[in-house]
């Protein structure tokens, strides 16, 4: 036993002296040789050792390099792949001699790696090298060197001090840099925790990184860790604690925490800016339970916050079929659209508030429909099913209650469900269609409303706070084209309104019955103006972009409206008629809406942003008056056969006096005549005012002396003219 334990003390001491012979036996410049054409030989690259070389034993085996280079791919923009300002790597003697690789310190100085992807999409890493050959069956089993375990490696003091690395993708026309590369690896052994620790540069940023694997060697052989992983900069962080499998179809799960200061700084800083309105965008922050399977991913528990909104909820991802498929469930509980729309304009701002009435000059020009393309090919990316809750939308002034939304997105093209909506005190539901399969986008829209505030809906939509009462509204219309100008060039459908119990403001319209100069007025007075009714109502017709409305009925007490005309949406024009009238009944709601009655016309033309509001006295003149006027032509016609009766019968008496007596037949001459005349007279005046009696009658009255026949003061009723006209204009 003691020669055998002599034995082993000799061979030992043999080893250790051939270790600290080696670096005075051979020659330093041969090891660089050597090393530099094995290196050559296996990478079928040039591989150069520039610089100086150093080796030394003790009190470890260490080898220091300088100036190592690796070289590039033919056609390459660098000459060289990879360079090293300086290699340090150390080898403990202990654990080397039981066959165990105890790396205790490798530093990569100054390390630069170059990147390349060509034209062809060939990456300037891949090596052109042939497959070694199968080592003969008879071969010797010493013929070869033994192999390095590297499941028995250990790392104490690794390093990267000042690393490069740029990426160049000439297919893409992209390129990356990242400098500053520092790094320390700690890894006491396979079986016991990693950690590396470090940061780099990129686009002006330093990034921290922090990694710890609590068994290195489950990962190496393909089972599952516990893995903490954390990435820090000022546009964003992300850390993940979990657990790893580094299979051949690696997997994750773990819980995922998501930073984001600003979306549109990171956006910035990424090098994809987001050039869109309002000041949304901002703070983001994602958390949840993230499970990565494959192609599979789920992240379920999320809780996200941006720019102030909240929700909970999941999605589920399968990327393993021809497109993604895409599963989510999102409750929000609130979706404010502002901070992503531009600033409201101030009422009574800029050029645009300026009106003909306000003597500012004229209104603002409508601008046409975009006539830019719609790219909808995104819809075609993924596959998806989509289920959204909210407590409340806001856009603009509008204000949205509880709603509910389901998407489905398959083959390009999108159903929106609306089930549920809660606006101003009433209920909606809708759909959505949006076609983006074939080469021509079209889009499919119904929705119905019920139960909703007209003046508040329409004030906060669009400023419109002439109309009151409770409604119920219903659309339905379908459209396709390449821009938004093709589409509403193309818009048709239907539609329908109802409103009950409100009112129309700024003008009166049993007012303008009275005195039509007085129903049409502006400024202030128009506030204290309005028309009530009890049932507003009307359906529509679209057809290439041309709204036609032919049945508006308004019913009110005293009054009934009916409208009809056009808009034009691609012209952005009205062109409608009015026709008010005073209806001598107190039913509203419900009663009949072709009773008699006044009618005073009025017409609504004109660009949507200045409409006129004209009464069509023409057309009042021609039905109303035009009754008076016939009326009061008979009169006249009575008037004048009155006259020429009255004369030929005074004419004839005066005839007989004289034959019968002068001074008698004088005397009757003159009152034959005189009062011939006057009851000729005394007919035109009862015709035009309204008298119905004939020319003989009146020459009877006349003959008896009774002066107050032609003093009698003409009825309002009857045929009379000037009674219609004072109806019309008022009491």
């Amino acid at each position: 036993m003691k020669k055998v334990l002599i034995g082993i003390v000799v061979v030992v001491v043999l080893l250790v002296g051939a270790v600290v012979a080696i670096p005075f036996l051979v020659p330093v410049e041969t090891i660089k040789q050597q090393v530099a054409e094995q290196a050559t030989k296996a990478t079928g690259r040039e591989f150069r050792i520039d610089g100086d070389a150093s080796v030394s034993v003790f009190p470890r085996l260490e080898l220091k390099v300088a100036g190592v280079a690796f070289g590039n791919a033919p056609g390459a923009a660098k000459q060289d792949m990879a360079t090293l300002s300086e290699l340090v790597f150390a080898l403990q003697l202990g654990p080397l001699l039981s066959g165990e690789v105890a790396i205790d310190r490798l530093i990569l100085v100054e390390p630069v790696a170059h990147l390349e992807i060509d034209e062809s999409g060939k990456p300037n890493w891949q090596l052109d090298i042939a497959a070694p050959a199968e080592p003969a069956a008879d071969s010797a089993a010493g013929a070869s060197a033994p192999a390095i375990d590297l499941a028995d490696i250990r790392l104490d003091d690794v390093g990267i001090e000042n690393g490069l690395v740029t990426f160049t993708d000439a297919k893409a026309g992209t390129s990356v840099e990242i400098s500053g590369i520092n790094m320390t690896v700690s890894l006491p052994s396979l079986d016991g925790p990693f950690g590396a620790n470090g940061e780099l540069v990129w686009n002006g940023e330093t990034i921290s990184l922090k990694l710890d694997a609590a068994s290195p060697r489950a990962l190496i052989e393909g089972a599952t860790s516990a893995v903490k992983a954390e990435v820090s900069t000022p546009p964003v962080s992300l850390t993940f604690d979990g657990s790893v499998t580094a299979a051949a179809e690696a997997a994750a799960a773990g819980a995922i925490n998501l930073d984001v200061p600003s979306i549109r700084n990171l956006a910035a800083w990424a090098g994809a800016p987001i050039d869109m309105p309002g000041d949304g965008l901002g703070p983001l922050n994602v958390a949840g339970k993230l499970d990565l399977a494959g192609k599979k991913i789920a992240f379920t528990d999320a809780k996200i916050g941006v720019d102030g909104m909240n929700a909970t909820g999941g999605v589920h991802v399968d990327a393993g079929g021809a497109v993604p498929s895409i599963r989510a469930q999102l409750d929000v509980d609130k979706i404010d659209l502002n901070t992503y729309l531009p600033p409201k304009p101030a009422d009574g701002g800029g050029e645009a508030a300026a009106g003909s009435e306000s003597g500012g000059g004229a209104p603002a020009k409508m601008e046409p429909w975009p006539d830019d393309p719609i790219d909808v090919s995104g819809l075609k990316a993924a596959n998806a099913e989509l289920a959204f809750s909210t407590g409340g939308i806001f856009v603009q002034d509008i204000k949205v209650g509880k709603s509910a939304l389901t998407v489905n997105l398959k083959d390009g093209k999108l159903v929106a469900e609306l089930t549920e909506m809660a606006l101003y005190d009433g209920n909606g539901k809708g759909r959505i269609t949006v076609d983006g399969s074939g080469a021509v986008p079209a889009i499919t829209e119904s929705f119905s409303i019920s139960g909703i505030q007209a003046e508040p809906l329409l004030t906060d939509a669009a400023g419109f706070e002439e109309l009151s009462g409770t409604g119920e509204l219903s659309i339905d219309i379908a459209t396709r084209g390449k821009s938004q100008r093709d589409m509403v060039a193309a818009l048709d459908g239907k539609g329908g309104f109802k409103f009950l119990d409100g009112a129309i403001k700024g003008i009166n319209l049993a007012a303008m019955v009275r005195n039509a100069a007085n129903a049409f007025l502006t400024g202030d007075a128009q506030e204290e103006v309005k028309t009530d009714f009890a049932e507003l109502s009307g359906s529509f017709t679209i057809a290439k972009g041309v709204l036609t409305n032919q049945d508006l009925n308004l019913q009110a007490p005293l009054l009934r409206v009916t409208g009809a005309g056009t808009s034009d949406l691609l012209a952005k024009t009205v062109d409608y008629r009015v026709e008010p009238k005073a209806a001598a009944t107190l039913e509203g709601q419900g009663g009949q809406s072709d009773v008699t009655g006044l009618m005073v016309p009025v017409i609504v033309e004109g660009p949507w942003h200045d409409l006129s509001y004209t009464p069509d006295l023409a057309g009042m003149i021609g039905k109303d008056i035009g009754k008076a006027l016939e009326a009061g032509t008979e009169g006249v016609a009575k008037a004048v056969e009155g006259v020429a009766t009255g004369a030929t019968e005074g004419v004839s008496e005066a005839v007989e006096g004289v034959t019968g007596g002068a001074t008698e037949g004088v005397g009757k001459a003159l009152e034959g005549v005189t009062g011939g005349a006057t009851e000729g007279v005394g007919g035109l005046l009862k015709g035009v005012t309204g008298g119905g009696e004939t020319a003989a009658e009146g020459a009877t009255e006349a003959a008896g002396g009774d002066a107050a026949a032609t003093t009698e003061q003409p009825a309002e009723g009857g045929d009379n003219p000037l009674g219609a006209v004072k109806k019309l204009f008022g009491d």
